[in-house]
């Protein structure tokens, strides 16, 4: 458990935080909003195309935002190519100068937990390996959606909620933020992200994507488009209205 009571002063807690009157602290020329940056990297409009700042509101001693690139867009699924790349680039460079457990965080729209809508990610720097890391026995079980560049992506057989996905190397490898296969990962992100949407046929889907680390690196991808409530919480037995072969069909086509 983490005690942080400054987050509660966080842009967005109390009330949704969209595009109003006020300046977004992420896009280009507002760089003097944010803490001084850690890492800038790539070219822009003012210099970058990805920056890392301290949080203002951090949940643990280290935490960190990585900025998706200078301009106002919402989703994951809308960045290109290159300023992927140097996401990736940004959570490795980061995990590797700073040391420890980092742990990076995509959280993707307000019922997501994400206080602005500017598409950003989050490296949290944890005292030891994340428990749920540490219970894992291998990598779950998936129904494939789609295979490319070296890494695969399928929807669990056990998914606990409509669409989960799990993305991963076709063959394991043990250290995520060290690997060259990361980009990719992430580019398969995005492209998982806009069938998602289409899907949906919604501009944005609310969704938590995560790194974990182990035998087997990998991303997993956990929509947000149900509530969960007692069973889920209390007793740890998901109720999925989506069979995963009917998800992963509805990703394929």
């Amino acid at each position: 458990m983490a005690i942080a009571p400054g987050r509660a002063r966080r842009p967005g807690a109390e009330r949704p935080s969209g595009d109003d009157d006020a300046p977004c602290p992420f896009c280009a020329g507002n760089e003097h909003l944010t803490p001084p940056e850690t890492l800038r990297l790539g070219e822009g409009p003012t210099g970058w195309r990805v920056r890392t700042v301290p949080n203002r509101y951090p949940a643990l001693e280290r935490h960190e935002v990585v900025i998706h690139g200078p301009g106002h867009v919402h989703s994951f699924g809308a960045l290109d190519d290159a300023t992927i790349d140097l996401v990736a680039e940004a959570w490795q460079r980061r995990a590797r100068d700073e040391g420890g457990f980092c742990f990076p965080i995509l959280n993707e729209g307000r019922e997501a937990g994400s206080s602005l809508p500017h598409s950003h990610s989050q490296l949290a720097w944890l005292p030891a390996p994340a428990p749920v890391m540490a219970a894992e026995h291998g990598l779950s079980p998936v129904i494939g959606v789609i295979e490319r560049d070296g890494v695969a992506a399928g929807c669990p057989v056990a998914s606990r909620v409509p669409y989960e996905l799990l993305i991963a190397p076709t063959r394991a490898e043990g250290n995520g933020l060290g690997s060259d296969l990361l980009a990719p990962a992430l580019r398969l992100l995005a492209e998982l992200v806009r069938r998602l949407q289409h899907i949906h046929r919604a501009e944005l889907v609310p969704l938590n994507a995560w790194l974990h680390d182990g035998p087997h690196w990998h991303l997993e991808v956990f929509p947000r488009t149900t509530t969960l409530a007692g069973l889920e919480l209390g007793a740890g037995v998901y109720i999925d209205s989506v069979a995963p072969e009917d998800a992963a069909a509805a990703f394929r086509a």
